[in-house]
């Protein structure tokens, strides 16, 4: 995942553009049923315990499982946009094939990831704070894809990423709109353990519960989410390397626009065994069966 801030010229609201450019259509949807895993609270009614980054058994938490349907977008791709649903899906064949190095990564796809933000939303300017490759199961990594519904940052630490990256602007910058949104980029064609994203109007608050994170020099937060009957769920089935899914996990503007949406890795689709995708990762090589790249950014809008 990386992370990044953009601003758009005055003129520009900083909505994603309406009609996304060469977005495949699918055909015949491949709906889901499956389980998910939702926060469950302590029985107490006490806070929940924090997670701390690289610790990977503090992340261990009782949950609650509630079966849910999945709705595969194929053929109706269009439908879906940042400001309405939270998520969209955009067209962008990527320079980068294997993401097999981080400094590469950094490097050569950071500023194509900020271009096709540019692209995707019209804004001016993108700052990438962090990306993430996530790893199918089968392999002990400590950012393999998350297990349980929820959201990367919490209202309060979306603003708090904004002081922390960028101090010297952030009174400033503050004063605006801002937004934090993931890229996820399947590295190989995705036939099992999608991606699944929530319409954000089927979400309500009560339902999103602060869970500190804490990492070595700072203090963090995400979102839990309780289980709720109403929230719907979407994934694209074969997302194939260039539809990347823009994902908003947090939008500063309160006047009915999507502002987060919950999102979670789903494990029923069989395995394709002749996908195989190789990373680098803590001096180790790895063969998975899903690999995805997730880029984070701050949109910031004056």
């Amino acid at each position: 995942m990386a992370s990044a801030a953009i601003q758009t010229p005055g003129g520009h609201a900083g909505t994603a553009l309406a009609t996304p450019v060469g977005v495949p259509v699918g055909e015949k949807p491949h709906h889901v049923q499956t389980t998910l895993n939702f926060f469950k609270e302590n029985p107490d009614g006490s806070e929940p315990t924090p997670n701390y980054a690289g610790k990977p058994e503090s992340y261990n938490r009782e949950h609650d499982t509630l079966p849910a349907l999945i709705h595969d977008v194929s053929g109706h791709e269009l439908d879906y946009s940042l400001d309405k649903q939270g998520f969209q899906f955009y067209y962008h064949e990527s320079a980068e094939k294997d993401f097999l190095n981080d400094e590469k990564i950094q490097r050569q796809y950071y500023p194509e990831t900020e271009q096709l933000l540019k692209d995707a939303t019209g804004a001016s300017r993108v700052f990438i704070f962090d990306h993430t490759i996530r790893r199918g199961s089968g392999t002990n990594i400590l950012r393999g894809p998350v297990q349980r519904v929820h959201i990367d940052q919490s209202y309060q630490a979306s603003k708090n990423r904004v002081s922390y990256h960028l101090p010297d602007e952030a009174p400033e910058l503050l004063k605006g709109r801002y937004q934090i949104i993931n890229v996820w980029r399947p590295i190989r064609t995705i036939l099992k353990d999608p991606l699944a994203v929530a319409d954000a109007r089927t979400v309500p608050e009560e339902v999103l519960v602060p869970i500190k994170l804490i990492y070595p020099d700072r203090e963090g937060e995400t979102f839990g989410v309780k289980a709720h009957p109403d929230i719907k769920w979407y994934y694209r089935y074969g997302q194939t390397p260039n539809l990347v899914t823009l994902i908003k996990c947090f939008d500063s503007k309160t006047d009915g626009r999507a502002r987060r949406i919950p999102i979670r890795r789903l494990r029923t689709l069989k395995r394709r065994t002749s996908l195989r995708a190789k990373a680098s990762r803590f001096g180790r090589w790895y063969s998975i069966p899903m690999t995805g790249i997730r880029f984070q950014f701050f949109k910031l809008v004056p």
